[in-house]
């Protein structure tokens, strides 16, 4: 069994039968007292996010995920349809699983899954991605890109805020942890 000493960004640790990533640690020893690793967690099935402190040397139990590039097929009604590109192996994966994912993803999209014992436990998008504008209100004479912003409707169904002179049809860049618009792409 390993110890708290071997903690790393992005180990998934079983504390009392829930699986929890390693977001950020950092391996603290003060002048006085014993040694000790901050951590902050991620529920990998809740996405709640919290800070723990483990003593140096505390036992912990580390889980295998077996993480691959796979590629969005569709939606079949109730889940989302993924198949690994080597095997052509389809795997469906729940909507609470997908969370905010699902806002970002278009057929044939590469994303990140992660499975414990076959089952998947969460979808990692990169960092951005490119998506079309479908509606948004007309600017108004006058707009420029500094200043206001106004909703658009992207074209997974997701509304973000985008700048005033954006019209439908254009493509945007989007970040997708947190739904903000970053530019404009020029085709």
């Amino acid at each position: 069994m390993a110890t708290s000493n071997d903690i790393k960004n992005g180990s998934v640790l079983n504390i009392d039968g829930n699986l929890w990533t390693i977001i950020d640690f950092q391996h603290v020893k003060p002048g006085k007292g014993g040694a000790f690793v901050r951590t902050k967690m991620k529920n990998v099935m809740s996405g709640k996010v919290v800070d723990k402190t483990f003593n140096a040397g505390t036992k912990v139990e580390f889980e295998t995920v077996d993480r691959r590039d796979m590629q969005y097929l569709y939606n079949d009604g109730t889940d989302y349809i993924f198949m690994d590109p080597d095997t052509f192996d389809q795997i469906p994966v729940s909507p609470q699983i997908m969370g905010d994912a699902k806002d970002f993803l278009l057929e044939n999209d590469k994303a990140l899954i992660g499975s414990h014992n076959g089952n998947p436990i969460f979808v990692e998008l990169p960092p951005s991605v490119v998506l079309e504008v479908t509606y948004t209100e007309p600017g108004l004479q006058g707009d420029r890109s500094s200043g206001g912003t106004k909703p658009a409707t992207l074209e997974t169904g997701r509304e973000i805020q985008v700048p005033l002179f954006l019209e439908a049809g254009t493509k945007v860049k989007v970040n997708t942890t947190s739904g903000e618009y970053l530019s404009r792409v020029n085709d």
